[in-house]
């Protein structure tokens, strides 16, 4: 599937059978396209852009050992706990966003985790730049879909497998511009008949995959339409996370 304007792909992975979920969106923020995708899918799609900003719900490469040297240097014990993880999940962690860590050594990561890595040096080997990437017409960034939520919000979402945290969020994304389903829409449909017959509208709101991947296209879309306000958390080195704010507030606590 070829677009022939620039494209912006939010990219989910799951490491099972159809390891990635993706969406894409137009420049007005529309979208575009949805699916799940086996690697060579999800390759081959993304290469056949010629104008893309791709992020991705997943670190770049395991953790370089930052954290762990910071916290020995302010330590006189040198066997310092807690400190597997990245500079960027530290940072968003102390905030109350708890994002996961990622471990130092590939074998130590979940299969969702070796997945992105895997997508990363491909799309580094096609020519993909890490942005910031000045007029590069190929680009790549990681994000985080809870911390997406998190700073869109003001603070943490519902529990994201129920209704009522799927809606929220799809609220979020909808009110952040992205030409989406407005889920309030669904209570509309909700009639006292419908009710009794156990026939809700539920497929008026979105899966939590999709909108994880939406969280991550909406990222993609902010390096274009509101770049100043789209924040890179982290050591670029190591890998920085993406969030579309141009500052973070102290606690997301709810």
């Amino acid at each position: 599937m070829l677009f022939t304007e620039r494209v912006f792909i939010g990219i989910g992975t799951t490491g099972g059978r159809k390891p990635f979920f993706y969406a894409a969106l137009d420049e007005e923020g529309r979208l575009l396209a949805a699916d799940e995708a086996e690697q060579e899918e999800m390759l081959a799609f993304l290469l056949a852009q010629e104008q893309v900003v791709v992020a991705i719900n997943a670190p770049q490469s395991p953790n370089r050992g930052l954290v762990r040297a910071r916290m020995e240097a302010e330590s006189l014990d040198k066997k310092v706990r807690g400190a597997d993880l990245r500079l960027a999940e530290a940072e968003l962690r102390a905030r109350g966003i708890q994002v996961g860590k990622t471990p130092g050594r590939p074998e130590l990561c979940p299969a969702w985790m070796r997945v992105g890595f895997g997508l990363y040096q491909k799309l580094d080997a096609a020519g993909f730049a890490p942005y910031p990437a000045g007029e590069a017409s190929r680009v790549r960034l990681e994000t985080h879909p809870h911390a997406v939520f998190c700073v869109l919000l003001g603070r943490r979402p519902l529990p994201r497998p129920t209704l009522l945290g799927k809606m929220q969020r799809q609220l979020a994304l909808v009110n952040h511009g992205l030409g989406v389903r407005d889920p309030m829409d669904f209570f509309e449909e909700v009639t006292r008949h419908r009710l009794l017959k156990a026939d809700l509208p539920f497929d008026w709101i979105y899966e939590a995959e999709m909108l994880d991947a939406l969280a991550a296209a909406l990222t993609a879309w902010q390096t274009v339409r509101q770049p100043a306000d789209l924040l890179l958390v982290g050591d670029a080195e190591e890998g920085q996370i993406a969030l579309p704010t141009a500052t973070l507030r102290p606690n997301y606590g709810a």
